[in-house]
């Protein structure tokens, strides 16, 4: 039985199998390319193109082309393509049928198996799409595998060194994953992962064409979708000019008129200032939550096509203090590292056989009421149960008592995310126990979450007084939100009454307590809760010379906490 290795790019996918004699091989497409666009367009007769041509034909007939789509994946967002409507996992399967199609002519014989590559930061919603992506291609999935795990097998898997760490930084055109792994003897631990599901190669694309449209005297917004995408392609490919030569020629044809300039290569790094930012952010964030120091680090991996601009690894090998590896293809490194895997479930015996130890990626939790003094309550504040990563599998538990006189049920509401108030986390479900009519508090239910290997959270709700249990399993597709329904939620919230903590210096110190709190685990996340709550009760009063001295206190707190972890 063949298991092949797929590599499901927001750009550009691979596929991979195991030769027993030349090791890992990257089957190529039947452009006799090793990489494949992951571009799907449609004709005007309805004929479907997959790869290279849909690429190309984002460029000639945007509104019958898409790319881009793995960023929705487990959305459930309908993405139209002509006059159809198709789901991200759907396009995917598409990428993944063809594929399929290569190999199965590459190797005269039928797949019916393989090992997929996920970004490490893709919670569950968006891995069983990606999972269904392989089975709607007609395979079975045997197995969902972490790019950066992938990454780090490619280049570790003969490294003879015990307990050595690989930080694996994969900033693919839309999604961005950053792990903390440790290889000893045969066994491959993965420390911790963070990321950006929405943040990729294609903004540093995105600011080239912002400055490219200023030099043309145009304003993208009101540009056609087939100028902007015509754009996008022309400062994508010249992008890659930047480091080695002092300015970047871009080139393109707008409303029917060659138009040519040139910026200077400096310039474009300064403009990308905050896109650097951005990605140093999730670094910091890792080593926080793994403990971790920068000179524990061995070795550092880069990994998709947005590593090869030069001054993204200047700034990465500043930021770590180490020159970072990309001896392998960064393109290719992750296909690789999957066929690995596809060959150690094949038991293939000229692979070793290596032992991954994984961690849940984002926190799993319930929504919970806070005491406000006085014997006042405020629902909606998020418990975390099992925190972001937790090696699993694993099966945490906790209690939580009746709010009310005679309440008579309990509603556990199952979430996932990192923010502090429960609005803003994702809803996976929800569990309702009857409880006997009692003062309140009198009456306990305790709540056991256990997350498996295979990303299924199983939830246990007992009540204490009586034994009696109800049980959930989270498999369905909760969907993901976007930062824009974030945003526009908390634009909601805004709207409401005007009070003294929607003043500027409120809302900025209530802002950075918010990151705090989801930068942060354990202790200091329960310490910088109660910080945020203490400033809160002061904004209540409205007594201004309260406020004034809370916002002093506040701040020192966070100083404290906000320390630069780079230091050492």
């Amino acid at each position: 039985m063949k298991i092949v290795g797929i590599d499901l790019g927001t750009t550009n996918s691979l596929i991979t199998f195991c030769d027993n004699e030349n090791g890992i091989k990257i089957i190529p497409n039947r452009l006799g390319k090793n990489l494949t666009p992951s571009c799907v367009s449609v004709s005007e007769t309805g004929e479907l193109f997959v790869g290279e041509i849909a690429r190309e034909r984002l460029v000639t007939h945007p509104e019958l082309s898409v790319a881009g789509f793995k960023r929705y994946m487990g959305t459930g967002k309908k993405i139209a393509l002509g006059s159809r409507e198709f789901l991200p996992e759907e396009l995917s399967s598409l990428v993944v049928r063809s594929l399929l199609e290569d190999a199965e002519i590459y190797f005269g014989e039928k797949v019916d198996e393989a090992v997929i590559s996920v970004p490490a930061y893709f919670n569950d919603a968006q891995r069983k799409a990606t999972k269904r992506a392989g089975e709607l291609s007609g395979l079975n999935v045997g197995r969902i595998v972490n790019e950066p795990t992938a990454a780090a097998i490619a280049y570790g898997i003969e490294e003879k060194a015990n307990h050595t760490k690989f930080l694996i930084l994969d900033l693919g055109g839309g999604t961005y994953d950053v792990s903390l792994l440790e290889r000893s003897d045969m066994v491959m631990e993965v420390r911790g992962v963070s990321g950006d599901n929405f943040f990729g190669g294609n903004d540093f694309t995105e600011e080239l064409m912002n400055m490219a449209a200023d030099k043309f005297g145009l304003d993208i917004k009101e540009m056609t979708h087939k100028d902007r995408a015509i754009l996008f392609k022309s400062c994508d490919e010249a992008k890659k000019l930047c480091g080695p030569h002092p300015v970047i020629p871009v080139s393109a044809v707008l409303e029917g008129k060659l138009r040519e300039t040139e910026i200077k290569s400096d310039d474009y790094e300064r403009q990308c200032k905050e896109l650097l930012i951005r990605l140093r952010k999730p670094i910091e964030k890792l080593l926080h939550d793994t403990k971790v120091k920068i000179d524990e680090i061995d070795s550092i991996i880069l990994v998709g096509g947005g590593t090869r601009l030069s001054f993204i690894r200047t700034y990465i090998s500043r930021l770590i203090l180490k020159f970072p590896c990309f001896s392998i293809n960064p393109d290719e490194v992750v296909a690789i590292g999957v066929g690995y895997q596809g060959a150690m479930k094949a038991r293939n015996k000229n692979i070793k056989e290596l032992i991954l130890i994984d961690v849940c990626p984002y926190t799993l939790g319930t929504s919970v009421s806070v005491e406000r003094g006085n014997g006042e309550y405020e629902s909606g504040h998020y418990l975390p149960i099992i925190e972001r990563n937790t090696v699993i599998p694993v099966s945490r538990m906790a209690t939580v008592s009746t709010l009310t006189d005679n309440q008579r049920e309990v509603r556990v509401k199952i979430l996932q995310g990192e923010s502090r108030l429960s609005q803003n986390n994702i809803f996976l479900g929800e569990l309702t126990a009857a409880v006997p009519p009692a003062p309140a508090g009198q009456e306990s239910v305790e709540i056991r979450y256990t997350y498996d290997i295979n990303g299924i959270l199983e939830v246990i709700v007992m009540v204490l007084s009586t034994k009696v249990t109800k049980k959930i399993i989270i498999e369905q597709n909760p969907g993901q939100m976007s930062p824009q329904e974030i945003e526009d939620r908390l634009t909601e919230l805004a709207a409401l009454k005007i009070h003294p903590r929607d003043e500027e210096m409120n809302k900025l110190l209530l802002a950075r307590g918010e990151r705090l709190y989801e930068e942060n685990l354990g202790d200091e996340r329960l310490y910088v809760a109660q910080c945020i709550e203490t400033f809160e009760r002061a904004l209540h009063t409205q007594d201004r010379d309260a406020i004034k001295h809370a916002q002093v206190v506040f701040a020192q707190q966070m100083d404290a906490i906000d320390s630069n972890i780079f230091r050492g």
